[in-house]
């Protein structure tokens, strides 16, 4: 057994900071958490795909190390707190998993992509002609408005998913409940149209499940499709209308901005169940794990990770991407960016999660 090389905390708060080079220290990497202690690092693709096939580095927060602060990790509850299909493993996981992803299937995401670019030509065309800021507003509505649709909430609700989103990053974790109860009424609202989404997933829930159980369904839907799509749509929307070398073909714009500007850098957190041998590495029980996506991104897309945890979402989300590409080149033949590429800024929280951009200054015309 050797010792994972030591790295610095890869996850900077500085503007623009540049990407750590994780995988020129080795396979596997050790460096400090935020929430203290020790914690490590895969940087190599096949032996991510091991990790995250593997049933001993699992999802549930309870795993986590007893010392961690859980909201400077950022943890959710706990799988025996909440039902969700993030945190769970195993069958409890694959029965949700079966619960959810018909919803979410290539063939359902395909015949509501008509739908999706209806939602980008509204939304841009409320902006009006001249400079905006698209980060400022459409970014985050964009997305939201496709899983509204699709959930089966209504238009006028979009204005108060936005807000719930929002409170769960200011103060974290001060507002989560005011958050959790905009979420359950939300969800309520969706349950009453019974040709959305949300509606199906009440029916196709697993027995055991409780209202509360779905309600977090909802919320999980809405808040990580909307952290996650949110920060690429920048990125599509700065490369397309300001790099002259960027793809003609949409699904390769989006390939490419997925790859090298992933919504999660990282994966979210795995924990050791037991002591493990990582290739050659040993990592004692309740070892915080990460992969790194971005890094790994280079070599091999693992943007929607891989395992019995891939991305449910995968498909909506290379979908309305391309949809948003579509609609702004057929739409918007002769928009720009009124600042070079180069000098738009972007951040990351100091977490696991990616960067988004503070700017995105347009012209549409």
């Amino acid at each position: 057994m050797s010792d994972a090389p030591t790295v610095s905390c890869p996850f900077s708060t500085e503007a623009n900071a540049p990407d750590p080079r994780l995988g020129e220290a080795g396979v596997v990497v050790r460096t400090q958490a935020p929430a203290g202690g020790p914690m490590w690092i895969v940087t190599e693709a096949d032996l991510a795909r091991e990790v995250l096939a593997d049933g001993r580095f699992a999802k549930d927060p309870a795993l986590a190390p007893p010392s961690w602060n859980r909201a400077t990790a950022g943890l959710e509850p706990s799988a025996a707190e909440q039902m969700s299909v993030t945190t769970l493993d195993g069958e409890p996981h694959a029965r949700l998993r079966r619960a959810l992803a018909p919803l979410f299937s290539a063939a359902r995401m395909q015949a509501a992509y008509p739908r999706m670019k209806a939602r980008a030509e509204r939304l841009l065309a409320r902006l009006g002609p001249g400079e905006v800021d698209l980060v400022e507003d459409f970014t985050t509505r964009y997305p939201l408005t496709i899983l509204c649709d699709l959930l089966g909430i209504p238009d006028d609700q979009v204005d108060t998913v936005m807000s719930a989103c929002r409170l769960m990053h200011v103060d974290y974790p001060a507002n989560v409940g005011r958050a959790m109860a905009a979420f359950a009424t939300l969800a309520q609202a969706a349950l009453e149209n019974a040709d959305g989404l949300a509606a199906e997933l009440a029916r196709r829930m697993p027995p055991d499940s409780t209202r509360k159980d779905l309600e977090y369904q909802v919320f999980t839907l809405l808040f990580a499709g909307q952290l996650t799509t949110d920060l690429t749509v920048g990125f599509l929307l700065a490369r397309l209308l300001g790099d002259p070398a960027a793809p003609r073909d949409n699904d390769e714009l989006v390939r490419e901005t997925l790859r090298e500007h992933p919504p999660a850098p990282f994966t979210l957190w795995r924990f050791t169940t037991v002591e493990v041998d990582l290739a050659g590495v040993r990592l004692p029980a309740n070892s915080p794990v990460l992969i790194d996506i971005r890094g790994i991104n280079a070599v091999s897309d693992l943007t929607f990770g891989a395992g019995p945890h891939y991305c449910l979402g995968s498909q909506l989300a290379r979908l309305e991407l391309r949809a948003l590409a579509e609609t702004v080149r057929d739409a918007y033949p002769h928009a720009r960016l009124t600042t070079p590429l180069k000098a738009l800024r972007h951040s990351a929280p100091g977490s696991i999660m990616g960067s988004r951009l503070h700017t995105l200054p347009v012209r549409l015309s």
